[in-house]
């Protein structure tokens, strides 16, 4: 039996969600933008009117405003929209046992050994669609194929192109459907990656497919190999409620409020990212082995700005020595160009169930000091033990700590 996974994708599904509780929007352009008096106002969502202006998702806000002037703008509610996105997980579990969040708005569902209940996958797909629109009042739009990557190409590329937004990328029909498409558009492929593979002729997703298996591995290993794979549609991993918890890194990246020039100031957003990631790593019981770090310059039109990485001898999941290792990458690579954002992960990950004792590196007494702290904040809220430097005019930690995914929540 042929595998069928769904993947179900919300419509502008922050503006969609909100035009639902504000009926008087209902005709009207609108967008979910953060502020952009501290740097973040970026489109996270248009609704499909204010896109018949151009508006487009992750443009910044004054973009959007000069081509459509009359655009309604609200800023993001956050916990609201995760509420809602557990509304609709649970809304897919009364048609299979198998749900996996993929992101707020999209949900992997596996039909494969539920379909005998419906006439056809495409049926599910329209119940499904239309049991969201009647308890949520936001649309949905349903990719279905044999593997997960397929059924998020199918409903990333086509389905919003047909009348009721439910589309099949088989692999009957990938080849006529997939391989024509430009290679940015395979899943697993960003703008680095689609650079490369333009400099050696390789322009569309078919192309990618035909190229020697064995060069493309020569060229980037692992994942060279997978993109080639993904090219044909091939993906073993399963629809499972766990499946994003095991993770091949724990990060945080955040833009700037001002831009950043001096070390003092950078110094302090270091420490509390890397604290925070540590924080992460130890709440999900993982250690790493790879720091890696970066930053981004203040000027889009002149872009500046560096990504490396650094192996440690030992696992850790230790605030100190993760900012550690960050200040010796900003001291080698960072020239002293203004900063408007900073990122941070921790990589290699395996579980924290064990780890190597060193006679001259103790750190039993840091380990009871982190998980001392982490009860804390989990008690009292992420604020409630913070570092001087944090309270200074640099620091972000306590701002931080009122949002959710960078945003107030």
């Amino acid at each position: 039996m042929e595998r069928t996974v769904f993947l179900i994708d919300m419509q502008s599904f922050y503006a969609s969600f909100e035009k639902v509780y504000q009926m008087e929007l209902e005709d009207k352009p609108v967008v979910v933008a953060g502020d952009p008096k501290i740097r973040s106002g970026v489109i996270l969502a248009a609704c499909p009117v204010a896109k018949k202006w151009g508006v487009k998702t992750a443009e910044a806000l004054w973009e959007a405003e000069n081509k459509c002037p009359h655009l309604t703008v609200i800023k993001p509610r956050m916990q609201a929209y995760l509420d809602a996105s557990v509304e609709i997980a649970s809304v897919m579990e009364t048609f299979s046992d198998q749900v996996e969040p993929y992101s707020v708005d999209e949900i992997f569902v596996e039909m494969t050994h539920v379909l005998e209940n419906y006439d056809s996958a495409y049926t599910a797909a329209y119940l499904m669609k239309r049991r969201i629109k009647r308890m949520l009042g936001v649309n949905a739009r349903v990719g279905i194929g044999p593997t997960k990557v397929l059924a998020k190409m199918a409903c990333d590329h086509f389905a919003k192109k047909t009348p009721e937004e439910i589309f099949t990328l088989s692999f009957s029909n990938l080849k006529k459907q997939l391989w024509p498409r430009p290679i940015g558009d395979l899943f697993g492929v960003g703008r680095r990656m689609e650079h490369h593979l333009r400099s050696i002729g390789i322009r569309t997703i078919g192309q990618l497919a035909g190229f020697p298996l064995e060069q493309m591995k020569k060229r980037w290993g692992l994942n060279g190999e997978l993109l080639w794979h993904t090219a044909y549609g091939r993906d073993s991993s399963p629809v499972t409620v766990d499946t994003h918890i095991h993770r091949k890194g724990i990060g945080h990246h955040m833009t700037l409020p001002r831009d950043y020039y001096s070390w003092n100031d950078i110094n302090i957003v270091l420490l509390e990212l890397s604290e925070e990631v540590a924080r992460r790593a130890r709440a999900n019981g993982y250690m790493g082995s790879t720091v890696t770090t970066g930053a981004g310059g203040h000027d889009f039109d002149l872009p500046a700005g560096f990504h490396r990485q650094h192996k440690l001898m030992d696992y850790t999941n230790d605030g100190t020595v993760i900012y550690q290792t960050v200040c010796r990458l900003f001291n080698k690579h960072w020239d002293g160009f203004p900063l408007r954002s900073i990122g941070i992960t921790l990589d290699q990950l395996i579980p924290d169930a064990f780890r190597q004792l060193s006679l001259f590196h103790p750190v039993q007494d840091r380990e009871r000091l982190n998980h001392t702290v982490d009860h804390l904040k989990n008690r009292f809220g992420s604020d409630a033990v913070l570092r001087a430097s944090s309270l200074t005019s640099a620091g972000q930690a306590s701002l931080r700590a009122r949002k959710i995914g960078g945003h107030y929540k």
